[in-house]
C-alpha cells in the first residue's frame, strides 16, 4: 500500500509548506472535472488527512495481524475525554449552492435565504461552513475540504469558478474578467478571491445567464493547457 507521503509526491521530511503546496497540486491533477477519478481525488485527501492527523512512516504494519483481535483494556474502554478542539484559524464561509436555490424556487436575493438553507437538511457538499486560511483563495479553501467546486482556467479568466457574495467583503484584484455591471451584484471569482470578513456566498453560479455567457469549456482550456507545455 502506497503511503501518504508517496501518493502526495513528497519526501517523508518535508516541511509543511511543501506538503500543503503538494497537495494542492494533487487535488488539481486528480479532481474528475480534470480528467481524474473520483477515487484518486478521494485518496489525495485521504492522504492529506493522514499526514495532518501525524502518520509517520512504518506506522502500517507490514504483515496484517492474524486471528481475534485482542479485547481492549480497561484505559482503552474507558478513555479519558477528548481536550477541546483548538479553534480554526482564518475567516469563517458560509456556503449554499445555487442548484439548491433553483431546487427549492428560492431566489439569490431572499432576505432570509441562509435560514432557510440551514434548515434544509441538505447535505455538506450544498449547504455548510468552512474556514479559509491567510493566503489561501475561496477555491482552494473549500478544495482543502474535499468540495469539487467548478473551476477551469483558475487565473479569472472564466466565470467557471463564480460564486455570489450575498453578505461579507470578498475584494478582486484588478486582473479578471467579470464585467463591472456583475462584479457590482456580488459575483466573484472564487479561484481569485478571498474574503476579508466572514461571509455568506453563494457557489456554482454559473448557470446564472449574464455568467453563463463568459464559460470557459473545460476542453479548450486543457488544450490551451496543452499548448504551453
Amino acid at each position: 500500500m502506497a503511503s501518504p507521503f508517496e501518493i502526495l509526491g513528497v519526501d517523508p521530511d518535508a516541511d509543511e509548506a511543501d506538503i500543503v503546496d503538494a497537495y494542492r497540486e494533487r487535488v488539481k491533477e486528480t479532481h474528475p472535472d480534470q480528467g481524474g477519478s473520483a477515487e484518486a481525488f478521494q485518496a489525495v485527501q485521504d492522504a492529506y488527512e493522514r499526514i495532518e492527523n501525524g502518520y509517520e512512516p512504518g506506522d502500517e504494519p507490514r504483515h496484517p495481524p492474524t486471528g481475534p483481535a485482542p479485547g481492549p483494556t480497561a484505559t482503552e474502554a474507558d478513555p479519558e475525554p477528548d481536550p477541546d478542539p483548538p479553534e480554526p484559524e482564518g475567516v469563517e464561509v458560509q456556503y449554499l449552492n445555487y442548484e439548491i436555490i433553483a431546487d427549492e424556487g428560492w431566489a439569490l436575493d431572499d432576505d432570509d435565504l441562509f435560514e432557510k438553507a440551514a434548515d434544509g437538511g441538505f447535505d455538506p457538499e450544498d449547504y455548510g461552513r468552512f474556514h479559509v486560511a491567510e493566503n489561501e483563495s475561496l477555491l482552494e479553501a473549500a478544495e482543502s475540504e474535499g468540495y469539487a467546486w467548478p473551476f477551469a482556467c483558475r487565473g479569472g479568466a472564466c466565470t467557471n469558478c463564480a460564486v455570489a457574495v450575498v453578505e461579507g467583503e470578498m475584494p478582486s484584484p484588478q486582473s479578471h474578467i467579470l464585467p463591472q455591471e456583475l462584479h457590482d451584484k456580488g459575483i466573484r471569482l472564487s479561484c481569485i478571491v478571498a474574503p476579508e470578513t466572514d461571509a455568506k456566498i453563494v457557489y456554482n453560479v454559473k448557470h446564472i445567464p449574464e455568467v453563463h455567457d463568459l464559460l470557459l469549456p473545460a476542453s479548450r482550456f486543457e488544450q490551451a493547457s496543452s499548448s504551453t507545455d
